[in-house]
């Protein structure tokens, strides 16, 4: 049997099922979007207390929920540990059986279920009135039983889910992670949060690379190719071959007052034997400071051209020295 297409109307029957396929794709996007919208422009009343609940805690954040509400959650756990609000994730199936002992008065609970009414976290919503743990609710049921039980709601806007018979949780799952992110946000942003903190949490990989400083690349001490004004080339240039940067940083009381490149010896060659450091050298060379962003420092190297950059303290005095090379092998690029 061929199973080659031997009617006219099979490529546009193909073409209309492509058609139908991005149309279903489009309108997935469009319900969630304007759910989202919604939800942006009439965030739930309890937003800011919550904020200032977590602000203010002496222990973790911990969130729990079961089924698409518990990915949801594991990910925002995740969002808030890496962002400077301590959290973990608790499965409520097995908070029942003895993780209850994970959370302490000292932390709060965020609780996700859509219909509020989920009956897998009764048990850690129960542990949190007996010891009075405050409790943040998120559901799009105000009236449910999870709701009344919390001390503060987050209320999903009432918005039709996604999917074709309205019941597969898809724009509720959006919702929730997306008010989620909206959380983590907005507490780095009252945390002071920065790109050096951030890399705290992140140390591995290219997002940590990206994130170092030049600090925690630079070579310093003895590696450090620096010479007088005064000194004779000749004596400079073993200097430039032992260090092996390529570069001699002309020193004068503790500061640095220039550099000598190779390009500085070609355009000296005539004389170059017979002149000091200080006549050769290119006086206010690019340099950056030791908390430069790796990748900043990478951004400079590539426009200006060069390969090496000195690193100086506030009173210009050299303390590093980074080659292109330390950053590309720490995966900066």
């Amino acid at each position: 049997m061929s199973l080659t297409p031997t009617s006219a109307s099979a490529p546009e029957s193909a073409d209309r099922s492509c058609a139908e396929i991005l149309a279903s794709a489009q309108r997935v996007l469009s319900v969630e979007a304007a759910a989202l919208a919604q939800m942006g422009e009439d965030l739930p009343g309890d937003f800011a207390p919550v904020i200032n609940l977590i602000l203010s805690a002496k222990g973790r954040v911990i969130v729990s929920g079961i089924g698409k509400s518990g990915h949801i959650g594991r990910k925002i756990a995740a969002t808030f540990a890496s962002t400077g609000t301590p959290s973990y994730f608790v499965h409520c199936a097995e908070a029942s059986h003895g993780d209850l002992g994970m959370v302490t008065p000292a932390d709060i609970c965020l609780l996700i279920s859509n219909s509020g009414e989920t009956t897998e976290l009764q048990d850690i919503l129960a542990h949190t009135r007996r010891f009075s743990i405050p409790t943040v609710a998120i559901s799009s049921k105000p009236d449910s039983t999870l709701m009344r039980a919390a001390d503060y709601r987050l209320c999903l806007p009432p918005a039709p889910e996604a999917c074709s018979i309205g019941m597969a949780p898809t724009t509720s799952t959006t919702l929730t992670l997306a008010l989620g992110d909206a959380l983590a946000v907005a507490l780095m942003e009252q945390r002071g949060f920065l790109p050096e903190d951030f890399r705290v949490f992140h140390p591995g990989g290219k997002l940590g690379a990206q994130l170092a400083t030049v600090a925690q690349l630079m070579h310093k001490g003895e590696d450090l190719p620096l010479v007088s004004r005064e000194t004779m080339m000749p004596d400079c240039l073993l200097t430039m071959t032992s260090k092996g940067f390529g570069i001699a940083a002309v020193v004068e009381q503790n500061q640095l007052v220039g550099v000598i490149s190779d390009g500085d010896l070609r355009r000296n060659m005539a004389q170059l034997m017979r002149t000091t450091a200080g006549d050769i050298a290119s006086a206010d060379p690019v340099t950056v400071a030791p908390d430069t962003l790796a990748a900043e420092a990478l951004a400079i190297m590539n426009a200006r051209k060069i390969s090496v950059l000195m690193v100086v303290d506030a009173a210009k005095a050299p303390v590093g020295i980074v080659h292109i090379h330390d950053l590309l092998r720490a995966g900066v690029a």
